[in-house]
């Protein structure tokens, strides 16, 4: 037995030292790769000076181009610059994918130790910063990482400058998912602490209240502008008009009309009146309407490939982009995943539609900027196959050509240029058909100032995200977008009043205004707060993050919620991520509200008095999940008997309206 156990530990002595040196031996050759990356870069654009003006010599040829005129309008500027373009050039400008920055902000270009799972993500599961970069040529990226704003900020000095040094200097777009909530999920949201904290889409249509929607736009603007992100990938226009559909959270609820004047509110906020250096672009999404996903599984997994208009209601969807999206001159555009089945001429998804991109898009409506795909509709990852819905049985390179020929300009989730370029040497697309679309995206980037300064000040990014000023107007609007759905003369309490409570993170907080108690039995009102209930899923990437199914409480989730709140007069708050079937929780409590991203520090202050609850519904909320499964996933508030209708909510008088 002694001799086993000694060779089963030479064994593993020997296993465990090849996996070390194989380590060593792809680090090293990762280290020497990027090595050698960042030597075909040239040196940093001198500065000319014409008439006492400064101007940046991105191609270094010693004189100055029309593209680098600042004095001169934007599409001669445009057209110089696409004249000299390579086509390796121009196929990597119609790329945008994840990249990933150090704690130090600095590419990644190999492994490093970090305890976060999205630096091994990045580091391994995706090309080096220096391959996408350099050798494909890319220059928009999207950012998932979630530092302070210095951080962010240097990360973006670190990437223009590698884009100074390309040959032509173009320089980098940097996109983001909305970042000011408190969700975090990599597929759609991310929870960014250095920026101010608002409610979510759902919170903001919720207060129905367009100018607050401007001022968050424009304050997220700024805390944008200050860490380098230059392009929203939002807002989401789509409508949740499909209660089990696991992105309602990103909309502004399933009415079209409240959409449209939320999205153009937004929209606003982020670019201005016109997009210029002062701008964040905006790429609203999904165009022509997400939300009628079948049975309300989402088009990111091949389940949920399909959109279906059982109430022939497909017009409806369009409404937010033509009252909102489009009059606030949305710079961008992206179509969802999935099919819009029996809609136009094919079954295939929005991004491989002609009829959808080219007819209605860009014809019909006139549309002139940039239209980007949804994330990995082209190839396979190593986290899952293609989201090629319609066309899985085409290859990656002829999925790229109907993507083009469907009249999209850029693809999202993506890096293989080498694509596009053989199309174009094969004779299967003309390069005047690339050089639309480069135009476009580089449009964007001219009108944004980034040709003539890219750079920010990495000392100021602190000073201007998350400042003091932007997060109280967050936590104002976090009181305005909740809605009082119940209130047996429980609310608001008075000082003093003895809390159990369960469900929050900071039970302290509630010790300023009232007593808090830790046995149900002493409290003379017991609070638990809950969240919305769904299925849980893993067996896709990203599938835990997306919340789907069931919209009832399971009878163990149930009974625990209705056992505490039975015991005393009870405040249930409900955090309402999609619509949630709340029946018996309702008749059980004494109050009711439903929140869209609240602190328990704001909590506090509605419950005692000093600010009022006043949001509207932005969605129904089911009786049952009979109804939920009788309704059609294209209509708006059709389920039967509602528990609470679309735009109910109470309020009562708050005492002092103050933060303080």
């Amino acid at each position: 037995m002694k001799k086993i156990f000694k060779i089963s530990g030479i064994v593993l002595a020997v296993v465990l030292f090849l996996l070390i040196l194989t380590g060593f031996i792809g680090y090293g050759r990762m280290s020497s790769k990027a090595k050698g990356n960042y030597a075909k870069l040239g040196e940093k654009a001198p500065e000319l000076t014409i008439d006492g003006v400064k101007f940046r010599d991105l191609n270094k040829n010693g004189k100055l181009d029309v593209y680098e005129d600042s004095r001169l309008p934007v599409e001669e500027r445009v057209n110089d610059l696409v004249a000299q373009m390579s086509l390796e050039e121009k196929a990597g400008s119609m790329f945008i994918t994840m990249i990933g920055m150090t704690p130090e902000g600095n590419p990644i270009d190999k492994p490093f130790f970090s305890s976060n799972p999205l630096d091994f993500m990045m580091a391994t599961m995706m090309p080096s910063s220096s391959e996408m970069l350099i050798n494909k040529k890319m220059n928009s990226f999207n950012i998932l990482h979630a530092h302070e704003a210095n951080i962010l900020a240097r990360y973006n000095n670190n990437v223009q400058l590698i884009g100074e040094r390309t040959r032509l200097g173009i320089p980098i777009t940097i996109a983001s998912d909305p970042r000011h909530g408190s969700e975090h999920n990599p597929g759609a949201a991310l929870s960014t602490p250095t920026f101010s904290q608002w409610p979510t889409s759902l919170g903001l249509a919720a207060t129905r209240d367009t100018l607050l929607v401007r001022e968050f736009g424009n304050i997220a603007r700024q805390e944008y502008l200050a860490t380098g992100i230059r392009l929203a990938l939002h807002p989401m226009a789509d409508l949740a008009t499909e209660p089990r559909w696991g992105r309602s959270n990103g909309t502004f609820g399933e009415d079209a009309e409240l959409s449209a004047m939320m999205t153009k509110a937004y929209v606003l906020g982020f670019q201005g009146d016109s997009l210029g250096a002062h701008s964040v672009a905006c790429m609203t999404k999904h165009f022509s309407g997400g939300g009628p996903q079948e049975k309300g599984e989402d088009a990111h997994f091949p389940y949920g490939k399909n959109q279906v208009y059982p109430g022939d209601n497909f017009d409806y969807h369009l409404i937010p982009f033509e009252k909102g999206a489009f009059p606030a001159k949305t710079a961008q555009i992206m179509p969802y995943y999935g099919i819009p089945v029996d809609q136009t001429d094919e079954n295939v998804a929005f991004a491989f539609n002609k009829t959808i991109i080219t007819t209605m898009l860009r014809e019909q409506y006139g549309f002139e900027g940039v239209i980007c795909t949804d994330w990995n509709i082209i190839n396979g990852t190593a986290v899952g196959d293609a989201r090629a819905w319609g066309v899985e049985d085409l290859s990656p390179l002829e999925r790229t050509k109907k993507v083009i020929d469907a009249g999209c300009d850029q693809f999202g989730g993506e890096s293989s240029p080498e694509l596009i370029i053989e199309l174009v040497d094969s004779g299967q697309l003309t390069e005047a058909r690339i050089d639309e679309s480069v135009k476009r995206i580089m449009r964007d980037k001219f009108k944004l100032g980034l040709f003539d300064d890219p750079y920010i000040n990495e000392d100021e990014a602190n000073q201007v995200a998350g400042k003091e000023a932007f997060r109280e107007l967050g936590r104002l609007a976090q009181a305005q977008s909740t809605v009082l759905l119940k209130n047996d003369n429980l609310l608001p309490l008075k000082k003093g009043t003895k809390i159990y409570a369960e469900g929050v993170i900071d039970s302290e907080v509630f010790g300023t205004l009232g007593e808090i108690v830790s046995n149900p039995m002493e409290a003379d009102v017991i609070l638990k707060r809950i969240g919305t209930p769904y299925d849980e899923r893993d067996a896709y990437f990203l599938e835990s993050y997306f919340h789907q199914g069931r919209l009832y409480y399971s009878d163990e989730e149930k009974k625990e919620i209705l056992d505490l709140i039975s015991q005393k007069p009870s405040i249930v708050v409900v955090n309402l991520d999609r619509a949630a079937i709340l029946t018996d929780i309702s008749e059980a409590s004494g109050a009711l509200l439903a929140d869209f991203g609240l602190s328990d520090e704001v909590l506090n202050q509605l419950l005692f008095g000093e600010l009022s609850p006043e949001g509207k519904l932005p969605f129904e909320l089911p009786s049952s999940w009979e109804a939920v499964e009788n309704q059609h996933e294209d209509v708006p508030y059709d389920s039967k008997n509602p528990l609470y209708e679309f735009g109910y909510g109470l309020t009562y008088q708050p005492e002092v309206v103050s933060m303080n």
